[in-house]
């Protein structure tokens, strides 16, 4: 067909399979066996053949049509550029910027999956109260008011906390939206969290530790689970960095766990003693991972468990199992801070502490002091895990510490 004419094209009759029609420079018409018809222009780019579809028989005229198949042949051969790439880019350029929704989607992709090890957690607060609300709105017609009705929402519903961590990501979000000159303004500027949030120092006593550790018995939660709860207690190392711990990572015969800094959450590389009771309860997960590369294998076994499912385990057996122990709730993160808590009050220095638990040293000394401290860490979480055998088993109570001794 030399040019097409509407007449021509409206004359065409769908066959069996789909079949193309074409003009010059590979502007053509596309009719499908259900007699639908779309715009395409084919081409060939390096050396391979591509079709790009321009617009819809009944939606865009010939006219419209051969205007677009224009662009898309100058982008081809002017520009030494693909056109359908260029088409594809510029759908996404114009979704991202123009709706909440799509402002979301590349906050996740571009800025929260390569930053944060939690980005399945800011992908679940903006799905759950932000996109319900705001998705189809363009990003630059949010306002301040927006803001702050959409957080009393979420407090007057009894999630206070949930309100902080909520407007926590929008700012991020925003603030991403501006760098990348998406809008020009952050509608968050001068808001302040809405709900006062009292530092936790939850710090669970011998006594505690004693019903925490033997409630367990008959918690209704996995056995890999259990064990994941006592290694926070005896290594106190994060719930994360244990649940994504590998096996290529542990060493039974020097008794060391190592982090690599992929891992760590703040990055640095991190060298983990292994005490008795460690190496009791991980000798104990090689018959439940079978032979998974991970410590804690997810259902799956495709990755390893996530530290919502060990929140929840606990959550469930508040009631159950921990309240009748006379245990007030805990979180799986106050272990750690109890282990820390406990080791000092026997005596082990702050620092080592600090070592143990691979917290970020920012003073100058830091800088010239570049001793491993693995003996000082060995030592003290040997004499943590002595003493927490001696709690588990009625030795010690709130009223008998055991004082810490640096034996070499």
């Amino acid at each position: 067909m030399e040019q097409f004419t509407d007449k021509q094209i409206k004359a065409l009759k769908p066959k069996d399979h789909i079949y193309d029609v074409r003009e010059k420079n590979g502007f053509a018409i596309r009719i499908f066996p259900s007699g639908e018809k779309s715009w395409v222009f084919i081409y060939t780019y390096s050396g391979r053949k591509r079709r790009m579809t321009l617009g819809d028989y009944k939606t865009m005229t010939l006219a419209e049509a051969r205007i677009k198949h224009g662009e898309a042949y100058k982008t081809l051969k002017s520009e030494d550029k693909d056109p359908a790439l260029v088409q594809k880019q510029a759908k996404m350029d114009t979704r991202d910027s123009s709706t909440i929704d799509g402002l979301i989607d590349e906050y996740i992709e571009k800025w929260a999956k390569p930053r944060k090890r939690s980005w399945k957690e800011d992908e679940r607060i903006l799905n759950h109260d932000v996109k319900p609300k705001w998705g189809k709105r363009k990003a630059k017609d949010i306002t301040k008011r927006d803001v702050v009705l959409l957080l009393e929402d979420i407090v007057k519903r009894g999630a206070p906390i949930a309100a902080n961590r909520t407007f926590a990501c929008i700012r991020r979000m925003f603030n991403f939206a501006v760098e990348r000159d998406i809008i020009t303004a952050t509608p968050c500027v001068t808001i302040k969290a809405p709900s006062k949030e009292n530092q936790r120092d939850r710090c669970l006593s011998a006594n505690e530790i004693k019903a925490f550790w033997h409630g367990l018995n008959s918690a209704p939660m996995s056995e890999a689970t259990k064990i994941a709860l006592k290694l926070q207690l005896v290594t106190a190392q994060r719930k994360g960095e244990i649940l994504g711990a590998e096996w290529c990572e542990i060493n039974f015969d020097t008794g060391w766990w190592v982090i690599p800094e992929n891992k760590a959450k703040n990055g640095i590389h991190h060298r983990v003693p292994l005490s008795e009771l460690a190496i009791e309860l991980i000798t104990e997960l090689k018959k439940l991972s079978g032979k998974s590369r991970w410590l804690f294998p997810s259902e799956t076994g495709k990755s390893h468990m996530r530290g919502e499912s060990i929140d929840k385990a606990v959550r469930r057996s508040d009631e159950k199992v921990f309240k009748k122990a006379k245990l007030k709730h805990f979180t799986p993160h106050d272990l750690r801070r109890t282990a820390a808590t406990h080791m000092t009050e026997m005596g082990i220095s702050r620092l080592v502490v600090s070592k143990i638990l691979n917290h970020v040293d920012s003073s100058i000394t830091s800088i010239y002091d570049r001793h491993s401290y693995d003996p000082e860490k060995k030592n003290a979480l040997t004499a943590w895990s002595k003493k927490l055998q001696q709690i588990i088993n009625d030795s010690v109570t709130d009223h008998n510490i055991i004082a810490f001794k640096n034996v070499t």
